[in-house]
């Protein structure tokens, strides 16, 4: 297949660094070739079609791929398991290492530039996607499929220094735990819409099947956790909407410090409860 690409390291030492941290690369690619066209072009009239009146609206929205129709399904395959990202993803990591689709957690997504203070800011703000890039041995790599966008949003890949304004038929591939990034722009109603696939894929070493389990079960539990508060809280109007869209707003600038400061407040914080309960009930029976 045709693309054209731009990677932030390529070649030996760039591999061998890239392994010793840890850490994959943001790498651009695009689709040239025209079958993988029709398919884009194809899937962004159904989603115009179906998704109609949230398309109108200021809030992001996030639909899991798995809940789509089938014929829809099966169109987003031929993209998400496409030979073009998977050379693209095998070309960054060591020969013999395992790629998992983790299509459970794949979506659509239909982007607004929304600065709520809600819990899908931090799509848009210096994020990292994931928190769990103290873990070893697993890197979870996502790609961000653009099926239609004009090029007046730049997405910045702060740790990789990549910088792009995707348009229509491009992709980008990140390390969904390890790449702060951003996006840089000002709303504009009369932008073209933004319609993307986020499609992730786990990634562990060759003959690591217990490590690729228990990597799947804790990116799986905190993907579908925080992604539960996020949609709960965005475009907040509730009191509890308000409360939680200011957590996850607070827990996205611990997580961009490190994810174990993010982990160690709330921690502490219950533990700190627990123990006043127990003081409370000592005073009690005594």
């Amino acid at each position: 297949m045709n693309s054209m690409l731009n990677w932030a390291g390529h070649g030996a030492e760039a591999e061998s660094d890239v392994l010793a941290a840890r850490h994959f690369p943001a790498t651009i690619g695009r689709f040239e070739e025209r079958a993988d066209r029709v398919v884009i072009d194809g899937l962004v009239r159904w989603v115009e079609d179906h998704y109609r009146e949230d398309l109108l609206q200021r809030p992001s929205k996030h639909v899991y791929v798995r809940t789509l129709p089938a014929p829809v399904i099966e169109q987003i395959d031929l993209l998400r398991d496409g030979a073009l990202i998977r050379s693209l993803i095998e070309a960054q990591i060591s020969a013999g290492s395992v790629i998992a689709p983790m299509q459970h957690t794949d979506e659509l997504y239909v982007s607004h530039y929304n600065k709520d203070r809600g819990g899908d800011q931090g799509l848009f703000d210096r994020h990292y996607d994931g928190n769990l890039r103290f873990l070893s041995g697993s890197v979870v790599v996502r790609a961000l499929i653009y099926l239609q966008s004009d090029a007046t949003y730049k997405v910045v890949f702060h740790d990789s220094h990549v910088e792009k304004a995707f348009a229509t038929y491009d992709f980008g591939l990140l390390d969904f735990h390890r790449e702060l990034h951003w996006v840089e722009g000002q709303y504009n109603p009369a932008d073209r819409q933004r319609i993307l696939l986020k499609c992730n894929y786990l990634v562990t070493p060759r003959n690591a099947a217990l490590l690729g389990r228990a990597a799947l079960a804790a990116n799986t539990t905190v993907f579908y956790v925080v992604k539960a508060a996020m949609e709960y809280s965005k475009s907040p109007k509730t009191p509890p909407q308000i409360a939680v869209g200011c957590l996850c707003n607070f827990f996205r600038r611990l997580n961009n410090i490190h994810p174990l400061v993010a982990l160690a407040i709330p921690l502490a914080f219950i533990t700190g409860v627990v123990a006043a309960f127990g003081w409370a009930i000592g005073r009690l029976v005594t």
